[in-house]
């Protein structure tokens, strides 16, 4: 444990010495560190998804950095230290996690997550939904939104329920196309309707959406690279072949990538 903590201090004296010497460093604020910070997590969430641990490390290490950032700039307008930060969090996670700490009798994780959401809610969200942030990404924000209904008893009873509720709302869409409706939010609150249950559905398979569509994205990115790859040794060109054309490369990058 020593080792460990004379890293983290080392991280934190390091950051000093940058605040105070580096014209770049001196200069940030949280406002021009933000979209930094939202820049670092997606490409440790990409390095997550490629299962690469030497750039897992390597991008924790961004996010420790902006860490003590932010704690060394509220240091400095005396509104928290790294101290603080640690302190609060540690009585967050004895206080929501009563099956430890206290005598609450759990009896899996699903009542972990009910019982953080509960505790959440009576002390500090002053509505259910009230902790979601706006600036989330909207499937993620369909999901924390969906767990946290859940949580308070606001869900289907069973799966079939989930499918009957995307049915319809894809009927219903299809009805607005079908009947040449020109009201363009009118077809996307619709549309948005389907996601959101599509998302729904998901969640009673414990799939992840976000994580799905992401896995379905690099694959169409991978056969698409094959295909391009493909016409381009036959010296022919993507821009100006017919569609035809195109499925059959389509088809054979995808026999090959079901090879490899």
């Amino acid at each position: 444990m020593e080792d460990k903590l004379a890293a983290l201090a080392k991280v934190l004296e390091t950051m000093d010495t940058l605040r105070g010497q580096c014209p770049w460093d001196k200069k940030q604020t949280i406002q021009t560190l933000r979209s930094l910070t939202i820049e670092e997590t997606y490409e440790l969430s990409e390095a997550i998804q490629q299962q690469s641990w030497d750039k897992i490390r390597e991008e924790l290490g961004d996010l420790l950095l902006h860490i003590a950032f932010y704690a060394k700039i509220g240091e400095e307008e005396k509104k928290f230290t790294i101290k603080d930060v640690a302190n609060d969090l540690v009585e967050k996670l004895v206080e929501r996690h009563p099956h430890i700490y206290a005598d609450v009798i759990v009896e899996n994780d699903q009542d972990v997550k009910d019982n953080w959401e509960k505790i959440k809610t009576q002390n500090g969200n002053k509505t259910t939904l009230g902790g979601v942030p706006n600036s989330l990404p909207s499937m993620i924000k369909a999901i924390r939104i969906q767990d946290k209904a859940r949580g308070v008893g606001f869900d289907w009873d069973h799966k079939e329920q989930v499918w009957d509720k995307t049915l319809e709302e894809l009927n219903e869409f299809k009805v607005e196309i079908d009947a040449h409706i020109q009201d363009q939010d009118k077809l996307e609150a619709e549309f948005g309707d389907i996601l959101f249950s599509i998302v729904n559905l998901a969640r009673f398979y414990n799939i992840n959406p976000d994580d799905a569509l992401e896995k379905t994205n690099r694959k169409f990115i991978g056969r698409f690279n094959k295909m391009e790859k493909a016409i381009k040794a036959e010296s022919k060109s993507l821009s100006n072949m017919p569609l035809v054309e195109m499925e059959e490369y389509w088809q054979r990058a995808k026999k090959k990538a079901l090879r490899d």
